[in-house]
């Protein structure tokens, strides 16, 4: 149970970390955003977050083994 729950981690913070990534080229590029009320600082903040979840995920999944 503890690696389907670290493997889920990874794949939440990835989907996550995509999500965020592709808003944040789209506002820069000037096309719009995904989110209503969005701003470049939140669209940082939850990148970091998610690579920092990835990071722990991935780290915890490998002492497991």
């Amino acid at each position: 149970m503890p690696k389907a729950l670290c493997l889920s981690g990874l794949v939440i913070a990835g989907l996550v970390f995509l999500l965020f990534l592709v808003n944040l080229i789209m506002s820069l590029a000037g096309m719009g955003s995904l989110f209503r009320y969005q701003s470049l600082l939140m669209d940082i903040v939850f990148l970091v977050c998610s690579g920092t979840l990835g990071y722990l995920s991935w780290s915890t999944f490998r002492e497991l083994k």
